[in-house]
C-alpha cells in the first residue's frame, strides 16, 4: 500500500508535466506507467542498428510554442530548423513548386461563411457537389486524414477552420539527441523533488471519493491519495474496460467517447546509402533531391521524410487517418513491403534491391498499441462542449488531462500534451 497526495496515472508528456510542477509546488506525487519506460507516444531509441536518436513517435517542433521552447531552454536541450524542401509525387512526375489545390480559395472562403458546425466530409459534401469539385475533395480529405490522422466525416470543420488560418509552416525544428532527452529531464527532476515514478504498472481499478481515491494495478498492489490525475491516452479511455472507476462517471465517460482520436502507423527505413540523392533520383526529379526535407504521394504509404539538414540514410515513413486505421492488424512485414513498394514506384527502383539495401527498419503501428490505441486528438463537432466538462474535476478529486484537452493552436502535438500537464496541475494546486 503506498500513500500520497496526488496519484498521476500515465508517464507521458502530459503526466510528466504534472508530476514536475506539483513536485516543485512541494507535493507528494506517484506515478504509475503501464509501460517498461516512460514518455507515452515520444520514444527516442538508440538502437546500435539505426542511426542515433531515431524517433519512434513525436519528432517535431511544430513552430515556436511556448511551453516546449521554455524547458528545453531549462534543461539545457538544443534544437535546429528541420525545415527542408517540400516535394510532390504525382501521375509518374516529381514537383518542387508549392501548388495550391484549385478552389482551395473558395474552399476557405466558404469554411468562414460558416456558422454551424458540421463535419469537414459533409461540408465538402454540401457545399462541393459535382464531378468538377472531386480533386479538391480528394486533396482536403487526404490532408484531414494524413496531417490530423481524423476521418473527415468525424473532424470538425470549425476547427480546421482555425488550424489552417493559424499555420506557422515555416518554423518546424527537431531537438538534438531527440525529444526523449526532454522526457528524460522531466523524470529526473520529478524524481529528485520527490516524485516515485513506477513503471509496468498497469492501473485497472479506481475507487473514489469525494478527496480520497484507491488506485488498483493489476498485479494486485494499490495506491492511495488525496487526488488523482488521468493522464492516459484518449485512445486507452475509450476503450471499454480499459480502467474502471467505482463509483462510475458517466458525464465524463460519455464526454471522452465524443471526442476524437485519430490513427497512425509510422515506418522507419535505414539504408545503406541515401539512394533519393543520387543522380538517377535526380534525372527522375529534374533537380538534385538533396535538400529534400518532405515527399508526397498517392501511394500506398503516401508520406515520406529526411532527416535533412542533418545527412541520413534514414527514410520515414507516415500513413494517418482511416487507411492506417484499417491496416491496425496488418503484419508489420507486410506494412514494410507495401513500404518498399511505395518507395520502388516513386523512385523506379526493383524493390527487391531496396529491400537488399535496408540496414534496419521498424513499424510502429501506434493504433495498435495498446496503451496508445491511436495517435492524437483531433476536435469533434461534440468536442468542445465535452472538453468543458472533461477540464471540470470530478469532486476536486478525479482531475483528466492530456493533449486532447488542449484548446490552442497547436492542437495533437507535445506542446499540447505539456501544456495540458502543467495546467491540470496548477488546478489542483
Amino acid at each position: 500500500m503506498e500513500n500520497t497526495d496526488v496519484i498521476i496515472i500515465g508517464a507521458g508528456a502530459t503526466g510528466l508535466m504534472a508530476a514536475y510542477t506539483l513536485g516543485k509546488a512541494g507535493k507528494k506525487v506517484i506515478v504509475l506507467e503501464a509501460r517498461n519506460r516512460a514518455g507515452g507516444r515520444i520514444h527516442t531509441i538508440d538502437d546500435a542498428s539505426f542511426i542515433n536518436h531515431a524517433e519512434l513517435g513525436a519528432e517535431f517542433v511544430h513552430g515556436n510554442l511556448p511551453v516546449t521552447l521554455k524547458l528545453l531552454k531549462e534543461a539545457g536541450i538544443t534544437y535546429a530548423s528541420a525545415h527542408g524542401e517540400m516535394w510532390h509525387y504525382d501521375k509518374g512526375e516529381f514537383d518542387k513548386e508549392f501548388q495550391q489545390v484549385e478552389g482551395w480559395d473558395m474552399l476557405m472562403r466558404k469554411l468562414n461563411e460558416l456558422q454551424q458546425d458540421t463535419s469537414i466530409g459533409v461540408f465538402l459534401e454540401q457545399q462541393f457537389a459535382g464531378e468538377k469539385y472531386r480533386h479538391l475533395k480528394e486533396s482536403v480529405r487526404k490532408y484531414v486524414s494524413g496531417y490530423d490522422t481524423a476521418d473527415p466525416f468525424m473532424a470538425s470543420a470549425l476547427a480546421l477552420r482555425k488550424e489552417w488560418q493559424n499555420e506557422d509552416e515555416d518554423a518546424q525544428y527537431r531537438i538534438h539527441g531527440g525529444y526523449g532527452r526532454m522526457i528524460n529531464y522531466l523524470a529526473n527532476e520529478s524524481q529528485v523533488n520527490g516524485a516515485q515514478l513506477f513503471l509496468n504498472t498497469t492501473v485497472k481499478e479506481i475507487y473514489w471519493e469525494n478527496r480520497h481515491v484507491e488506485v488498483i494495478a493489476a498485479d494486485g498492489v494499490s495506491y492511495r491519495a488525496q487526488k488523482v490525475i488521468i493522464a492516459l491516452p484518449l485512445g486507452v479511455l475509450q476503450a471499454n474496460g480499459a480502467v474502471n472507476f467505482s463509483p462510475s462517471v458517466p458525464l465524463y465517460q460519455e464526454a471522452i467517447r465524443q471526442m476524437g482520436f485519430g490513427s497512425i502507423i509510422k515506418v522507419l527505413l535505414e539504408f545503406k546509402n541515401a539512394f533519393w540523392e543520387d543522380e538517377e533520383a535526380a534525372k527522375l526529379a529534374g533537380s538534385s533531391l538533396k535538400e529534400m526535407g518532405f515527399l508526397l504521394s498517392d501511394e500506398e504509404i503516401p508520406t515520406w521524410w529526411t532527416q535533412f539538414p542533418e545527412h541520413s540514410t534514414l527514410l520515414t515513413g507516415w500513413l494517418g487517418g482511416p487507411p492506417a486505421a484499417e491496416k491496425k492488424d496488418t503484419s508489420d512485414e507486410e506494412i514494410l513491403r507495401q513500404g518498399l513498394q511505395s518507395l520502388a514506384n516513386i523512385f523506379k527502383r526493383n524493390m527487391e534491391d531496396l529491400k537488399t539495401d535496408l540496414t534496419a527498419w521498424k513499424v510502429v503501428n501506434w493504433t495498435a498499441d495498446p496503451f496508445t490505441r491511436g495517435s492524437y486528438a483531433y476536435d469533434t463537432v461534440a468536442a468542445p462542449e465535452a472538453r468543458k466538462i472533461l477540464t471540470n474535476p470530478v469532486n476536486h478529486t478525479i482531475y483528466f488531462a492530456g493533449e486532447y484537452l488542449y484548446e490552442g493552436p497547436a492542437m495533437g502535438t507535445v506542446e499540447a500534451a505539456l501544456t495540458s500537464g502543467m495546467e491540470v496541475a496548477r488546478e489542483l494546486l
